[in-house]
Protein backbone atom coordinates (compact mmCIF):
# COMPACT_ATOMS: atom_id res chain seq x y z
CA UNK A 1 0.00 0.00 0.00
CA UNK A 2 1.29 3.45 -0.90
CA UNK A 3 2.00 5.83 1.96
CA UNK A 4 -0.35 8.79 2.24
CA UNK A 5 1.56 12.04 2.53
CA UNK A 6 0.66 15.07 4.61
CA UNK A 7 -0.31 17.13 1.57
CA UNK A 8 -3.08 14.65 0.77
CA UNK A 9 -4.30 14.89 4.35
CA UNK A 10 -4.30 18.69 4.22
CA UNK A 11 -6.36 18.52 1.02
CA UNK A 12 -8.80 16.06 2.61
CA UNK A 13 -9.22 18.24 5.70
CA UNK A 14 -9.62 21.36 3.55
CA UNK A 15 -12.28 19.65 1.45
CA UNK A 16 -14.17 18.59 4.57
CA UNK A 17 -14.01 22.14 5.91
CA UNK A 18 -14.77 23.97 2.67
CA UNK A 19 -17.56 21.71 1.45
CA UNK A 20 -19.54 21.55 4.70
CA UNK A 21 -22.01 24.21 3.59
CA UNK A 22 -22.57 22.68 0.17
CA UNK A 23 -22.96 19.22 1.67
CA UNK A 24 -25.51 20.52 4.16
CA UNK A 25 -27.39 22.31 1.39
CA UNK A 26 -27.47 19.16 -0.75
CA UNK A 27 -28.76 17.12 2.18
CA UNK A 28 -31.42 19.72 3.03
CA UNK A 29 -32.57 19.83 -0.59
CA UNK A 30 -32.85 16.06 -0.69
CA UNK A 31 -34.86 15.88 2.53
CA UNK A 32 -37.11 18.75 1.45
CA UNK A 33 -37.86 17.25 -1.96
CA UNK A 34 -38.54 13.82 -0.48
CA UNK A 35 -40.95 15.34 2.04
CA UNK A 36 -42.56 17.55 -0.59
CA UNK A 37 -43.52 14.46 -2.61
CA UNK A 38 -46.50 13.89 -0.31
CA UNK A 39 -47.65 17.51 -0.56
CA UNK A 40 -47.29 17.53 -4.32
CA UNK A 41 -49.27 14.31 -4.57
CA UNK A 42 -52.08 15.85 -2.51
CA UNK A 43 -52.05 19.04 -4.60
CA UNK A 44 -52.22 17.05 -7.83
CA UNK A 45 -54.93 14.75 -6.49
CA UNK A 46 -57.04 17.77 -5.56
CA UNK A 47 -57.22 18.70 -9.25
CA UNK A 48 -59.32 15.57 -9.82
CA UNK A 49 -61.82 15.65 -6.96
CA UNK A 50 -64.56 14.32 -9.22
CA UNK A 51 -62.72 10.99 -9.46
CA UNK A 52 -62.46 8.20 -6.88
CA UNK A 53 -59.38 8.39 -4.60
CA UNK A 54 -57.53 5.65 -6.48
CA UNK A 55 -58.06 7.47 -9.78
CA UNK A 56 -56.95 10.77 -8.20
CA UNK A 57 -53.78 9.05 -7.08
CA UNK A 58 -53.21 7.55 -10.52
CA UNK A 59 -53.64 10.96 -12.17
CA UNK A 60 -51.27 12.58 -9.68
CA UNK A 61 -48.55 10.00 -10.24
CA UNK A 62 -49.02 10.16 -14.02
CA UNK A 63 -48.81 13.95 -14.20
CA UNK A 64 -45.85 15.69 -15.79
CA UNK A 65 -45.43 17.77 -12.63
CA UNK A 66 -44.93 14.65 -10.53
CA UNK A 67 -42.56 13.13 -13.10
CA UNK A 68 -40.51 16.34 -13.09
CA UNK A 69 -40.49 16.30 -9.30
CA UNK A 70 -39.16 12.73 -9.29
CA UNK A 71 -36.34 13.79 -11.61
CA UNK A 72 -35.45 16.58 -9.18
CA UNK A 73 -35.52 14.09 -6.28
CA UNK A 74 -33.18 11.81 -8.22
CA UNK A 75 -30.71 14.65 -8.82
CA UNK A 76 -30.87 15.69 -5.15
CA UNK A 77 -30.23 12.13 -3.96
CA UNK A 78 -27.33 11.76 -6.37
CA UNK A 79 -25.70 14.99 -5.16
CA UNK A 80 -26.20 14.12 -1.50
CA UNK A 81 -24.84 10.59 -1.92
CA UNK A 82 -21.85 11.82 -3.93
CA UNK A 83 -20.99 14.22 -1.12
CA UNK A 84 -21.48 11.47 1.45
CA UNK A 85 -19.08 9.16 -0.40
CA UNK A 86 -16.52 11.95 -0.81
CA UNK A 87 -16.76 12.71 2.90
CA UNK A 88 -16.34 9.06 3.82
CA UNK A 89 -13.34 8.79 1.49
CA UNK A 90 -11.68 11.82 3.07
CA UNK A 91 -12.31 10.49 6.58
CA UNK A 92 -10.93 7.04 5.71
CA UNK A 93 -7.85 8.65 4.15
CA UNK A 94 -7.26 10.68 7.31
CA UNK A 95 -7.75 7.65 9.55
CA UNK A 96 -5.41 5.55 7.37
CA UNK A 97 -2.77 8.27 7.57
CA UNK A 98 -3.13 8.40 11.36
CA UNK A 99 -2.64 4.64 11.54
CA UNK A 100 0.42 4.83 9.28
CA UNK A 101 1.93 7.57 11.41
CA UNK A 102 1.27 5.61 14.60
CA UNK A 103 2.90 2.53 13.07
CA UNK A 104 5.94 4.57 12.04
CA UNK A 105 6.29 5.94 15.57
CA UNK A 106 6.04 2.41 16.98
CA UNK A 107 8.76 1.16 14.64
CA UNK A 108 11.08 4.00 15.68
CA UNK A 109 10.74 3.09 19.35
Amino acid sequence: MQKIDEEEIHKAVAWLRDSAGLCAEAKATRIYLEAFSKSLKAILMSKHLELPISAQEREAYASQEYQDHLKAVKIAIERDEKNRYRRETALVKIETWRTQEANLRAIKL
